[in-house]
């Protein structure tokens, strides 16, 4: 590659993080340029062209654009690439971005190569790898799929709330057949964990729904699997190609066939993620159609325990929360022992110290998420406020939280939770202010203080404003200052003499079993 050309990817890749820094359009430049020079200025296309280093600009050109960016055409030349890692919009969610600069380097043909590599040396298996990306994704557009949510409603005529013999003649009438089958849940092992894990149901194409009769006895998770699956062969054609619903550890996201492993990624990896999240989504919004659901949030005050009262499970509407809210900043999390997120959303961009792909060892104890893993009497409930150090800020959030158990009987814990901060500044107050008080009053507490009457009253009023009774509820408690991890603060031990399980087995081979029983 010539020096001429590195140059043009370089002074591309500073032009275009210089420019958007600024907040300026390509149409915005050549505008500012015409006003200096209109017989020099660049046309959009062209600069578009040296964005992506296609185009090195002339001497003329390159005088110009450091005219409009007060710099030296020196800097635009200089291979110190001046690049910083931008920040994660607190506002739209997901984790800290990155440039992908220079740009030739991202390509389609390079990223095939190498993202294998990488999740091979990483110890990442290909649907660990498809599972984080369908995250960012929804992160991004903070769980914004119009064509799911209008897919969803056409099949259910936004009819709230929907009964198990309603979801019943939904699937009768798209020529679905219910297969029921017996099996109970198994005590396993998986790596240094033992968990319980139970085949829920699967889809036997063409036309075939196996259901495990246990869930005959639970309503509400029930109605979500026959929405899941009909979702399936409304999206889908019912083609099969999607993942068996298991509870328990990793088995739930296992691959299909074959050995876990981790040394090749699948085409299917992709696949199957992205349809047992087009899947699951449908159903959500099947069961909880935006607008009735939005109004059934507001008259119960966003509170959990009144999906009871529709037969919907806590983790169904904390999802669903996140999606139909009129307030956009949420984040959710369905953790298990030691630390394990069977699933996360972060739409307010919270920083998490770990993810879905691994398990952190130093987590730090004031997470009500960690606390209550290892806490078996923690029933109840719990609402607190946190400050959150995050490099020179302090972040404020509200989450809600309870331990439970899921259909094979292993506890975890689900917390649902919105960036206070932004809820704040819409009623006036300032936030930057409010969070450093309260961050004063916990440090001088030791980690923990009740908030001043003036910063309680501001979130109380701020939470009514949102109509989330529990924000209320945590305002009268000391607040907590959280970390992203903590050396000082490990998890607890773990037993190291555990009894003897039988190691992880393949939930397809499961399913196979079951059908053969069947035949």
């Amino acid at each position: 590659m010539s020096n001429l050309i590195r140059k043009s990817h370089f002074l591309g890749a500073k032009f275009r993080a210089l420019r958007r820094r600024n907040g300026l359009t390509l149409q915005d430049v050549t505008s500012r340029c015409i006003q200096l020079n209109a017989d020099v200025a660049p046309s959009v296309s062209y600069l578009s062209m040296i964005e992506t280093g296609k185009r090195t600009p002339s001497e003329d050109v390159l005088d110009l654009l450091a005219t409009v960016f007060q710099k030296s055409p020196r800097w635009f030349l200089d291979e110190n690439a001046d690049l910083k890692t931008l920040r994660a919009d607190t506002r739209r969610g997901g984790q800290a971005r990155m440039p992908l600069e220079p740009g030739f380097l991202f390509s389609r043909d390079l990223l095939e190569a190498a993202i294998p590599e990488l999740l091979s040396q990483t110890g990442t298996s290909g649907r660990q790898f498809a599972h984080l990306m369908i995250r960012s994704l929804q992160e991004s557009q903070q769980n914004d799929f119009p064509d799911l949510e209008r897919s969803a409603e056409d099949v259910g005529g936004r009819r709230f709330p929907l009964r198990v013999d309603d979801l019943l003649d939904l699937v009768k009438h798209h020529g679905l057949e219910i297969a029921w089958f017996d099996r109970d849940p198994i005590r396993t092992r998986d790596n240094d964990r033992t968990f319980t894990t139970m085949v829920r149901s699967f889809f036997d194409p063409p036309s075939r729904i196996y259901i495990n009769r246990r869930l005959e006895n639970d309503p509400a998770r029930l109605k979500y699997e026959l929405a899941s699956h009909l979702g399936h062969k409304v999206l889908h054609g019912g083609d099969g190609l999607r993942s068996v619903h298991a509870t328990g550890g990793r088995l739930g996201g296992s691959p299909e066939t074959g050995a876990h492993s981790f040394d090749a990624m699948q085409s299917t990896d992709v696949l199957y993620a992205w349809r047992d999240f087009e899947c699951g989504f449908f159903a959500e919004a099947l069961l909880c159609p935006k607008q009735p659901f939005r109004r059934f949030l507001m008259r119960e005050r966003h509170r959990i325990e009144a999906g009871l009262k529709i037969e919907l499970t806590p983790a169904v509407m904390m999802r669903r929360m996140t999606a139909a809210s009129a307030y956009r900043q949420w984040h959710y999390f369905d953790a298990y022992p030691p630390g394990y997120l069977r699933s996360v959303y972060r739409g307010n961009g919270i920083p998490l110290p770990w993810g879905n792909m691994a398990m952190v060892s130093d987590p730090c104890p004031r997470w009500a998420v960690f606390y209550m893993l290892d806490q078996p009497q923690a029933r109840k409930p719990s609402s607190q406020i946190s400050v959150l150090r995050d490099g020179d800020r302090s972040l404020l959030y509200c989450c809600h939280s309870f331990r439970t158990r899921d259909s094979a009987g292993n506890a975890h814990v689900l917390s649902v939770g919105i960036d206070l901060a932004p809820a704040l500044e819409s009623q006036g107050f300032d936030a930057g202010d409010l969070v450093d008080s309260i961050a004063e009053r916990c440090r001088q507490g030791g980690g923990q203080a009740l908030p001043s009457t003036q910063a309680r009253q501001a979130i109380r009023r701020t939470g009514g404003v949102l109509n989330i009774d529990w924000v209320a509820d945590a305002v009268d408690r000391p607040a907590s200052i959280i970390c992203p991890r903590s050396a000082a603060c490990p998890r607890p031990e773990r037993c190291a003499d555990l009894p003897a399980m039988p190691r992880t087995v393949e939930i397809g081979a499961i399913r196979d079993e079951i059908i053969g029983d069947a035949s």
